[in-house]
């Protein structure tokens, strides 16, 4: 009961302060709001990343003692050698832990995944790209054969397949690209491809796309031959894609799935990364790659794990909430999007296949209510702008999974995903023009023809916003005692799980027509479900 007192102690500390004449309500007319945009039914998916299927070494939690203290950036290292990850290079060291292969059977992780479905699931990252698949039901070797970094058993793929179906996604992957796979020309060959989808295929799975691999504009860090360029690329893609329109052609093609230029631009991406090449200079090598659908990673930082690749690439805490933060997700955008893909693959759907607060696997806030505003902001943004799908990076591990990757318990993104899942449609409408302190959003109401779901975040910290809606709604306001607290408040009241990991009801409180106060750094959603938005029958 106090929590839900003080929530409605804000809303009316929130409504007083916006009866100043310094702050007008923003009217919006949900029945009225144009469709500008469709998404893909699974737009909101995830990422389980290969390291996670296997076990190894991944990005190590936390010391919360020595966070005090952010770690010194350390020169990056240039090359891969013995059985360090691909995604060690140019980290700290100290950073990685070893972990066992996650339970992907286990029945929490399973029932909160159901719960945001459909979706895709894409297991994959850059140890998916030095992968050996052991092809046979005996024990796999000790250590991975030479060319590779990792070793996956059919029955750890055999989980992932069957943590899909029991999830309701759609599989995703890449595969291997390192020297384990290459003819003595240094050509791609589908060796490891080969054996991963006739394995797939006589068990009853499905992968429905796959990229070729893993991050290819840092093929240093990618696990690829020494001297690779985009004339690698090219050659590699131009026996990759008829091999995969041979051997599955209802399998759709995704790349390329860069990374760094969207964050650092082309020539600090190239000071900073080692063997760098450009996306352009990939679409543009002969014979020209052609995808099905393209593909970008967006990171809008890199975490302080990784501050020896790019001090410029660095954010803090106090920055979670600012436009400029806000807004790097159209930064990456505008350069992969209208730069890139409107000029070499011009029409073809886009999937954002990683994405989360900052590469690395986070800074210490990503698992705390003070990234949730990123999070939605994200998915309304890019959900205006046209794209397909976004893949949350990743579903259960490190600081920036969506649940704990100990526990399985949900964090506070977790909640916000959900929220949106059962109320935010494929139908993509103009709520006007964000501004600070009030970012906008509308999609039509899930299952409610007519319906309108508004998505309205007000990320300033200090000052209440407003709407004034012309009729009634029903609404779900999430907050937090405490902007780096792991626990969110829906209306007031905390949301946790139930007995048996039953989910809580997430019930709306019921706003009349008219003003609608937004409390400083809230994210609200507002249900009308009678709209009557002609567009959303």
């Amino acid at each position: 009961m106090r929590r839900v007192g003080l929530f409605f102690v804000l809303i009316l500390l929130g409504a007083r302060a916006s009866m100043s004449s310094e702050m007008e309500a923003v009217p919006i007319t949900p029945a009225t709001l144009p469709r500008i945009a469709t998404v893909d039914e699974r737009y909101q998916s995830y990422n389980v990343e290969i390291a996670e299927a296997i076990g190894g070494k991944f990005w190590k939690p936390y010391d919360k003692a020595a966070l005090a203290e952010v770690p010194k950036p350390k020169r990056p290292q240039a090359t891969i050698s013995g059985s360090t990850s691909p995604t060690q290079v140019g980290a700290d060291p100290s950073m990685f832990q070893a972990r066992p292969p996650v339970d992907l059977t286990n029945a929490r992780l399973r029932k909160l995944a159901a719960a945001l479905g459909p979706a895709y699931v894409r297991v994959s990252g850059s140890w998916a790209n030095s992968v050996y698949f052991h092809d046979e039901d005996t024990p796999p070797p000790s250590s991975a054969p030479n060319g590779f970094d990792g070793v996956l058993t059919r029955r750890q793929w055999r989980g992932a397949i069957d943590f899909a179906r029991a999830v309701n996604a759609q599989l995703v992957t890449s595969f291997a690209i390192s020297a384990g796979v290459r003819d003595v020309a240094g050509v791609w060959t589908p060796v490891e491809a080969r054996k991963l989808m006739r394995y797939t295929h006589d068990i009853g799975g499905h992968i429905d796309a796959a990229e070729m691999f893993n991050e290819p504009d840092m093929p240093t860090y990618a696990g690829a031959p020494a001297g690779y360029t985009a004339q690698s690329y090219a050659q590699d893609f131009a026996v990759f894609a008829p091999f995969i329109r041979s051997a599955a052609p209802d399998m759709r093609i995704v790349g390329p799935g860069s990374v760094s230029e969207g964050l650092l631009g082309p020539q600090s991406a190239a000071k900073a990364m080692p063997g760098f090449i450009s996306t352009e200079a990939m679409m543009t090598a002969r014979p020209r790659p052609v995808f099905d659908v393209f593909s970008y990673h967006f990171y809008p930082a890199v975490s302080v794990r990784c501050a020896g690749i790019s001090a410029e690439a660095q954010t803090t805490r106090e920055a979670a909430l600012s436009e400029e933060w806000l807004a790097r997700t159209d930064r990456g955008y505008d350069f992969y999007v209208t730069g890139i893909r409107d000029r070499y693959q011009p029409g073809k759907p886009v999937w954002i296949t990683e994405t989360a607060e900052s590469a690395c696997g986070g800074n210490p806030w990503a698992n705390a209510f003070l990234d949730t505003f990123r999070y939605v902001d994200q998915m309304g943004r890019l959900a205006r702008r046209g794209v397909s799908v976004i893949f949350h990076n990743t579903l259960a591990s490190s600081e920036y999974g969506l649940l704990d990757q100990r526990t399985f318990h949900p964090r506070p993104n977790y909640w916000a995903a959900l929220l949106w899942r059962r109320l935010m449609g494929t139908t993509v409408l103009d709520a006007g023009q964000s501004r600070p302190g009030l970012h906008q959003y509308a999609h039509c109401l899930r299952g409610h023809p007519g319906g309108v779901a508004l998505l309205l975040i007000n990320n300033s910290r200090t000052n209440p916003s407003s709407v004034e809606l012309p009729t009634a709604s029903e609404r779900f306001t999430l907050s937090a005692h405490g902007l780096e607290d792991g626990e969110v408040l829906l209306n007031g009241t905390a949301l946790r799980l139930g007995p048996g990991d039953e989910l809580p009801a997430l019930n709306g409180s019921p706003a009349s027509a008219g003003r609608v106060v937004l409390p400083p750094a809230t994210i609200t959603f507002l249900v009308l479900s009678n709209a009557g938005n002609l567009v959303c029958q």
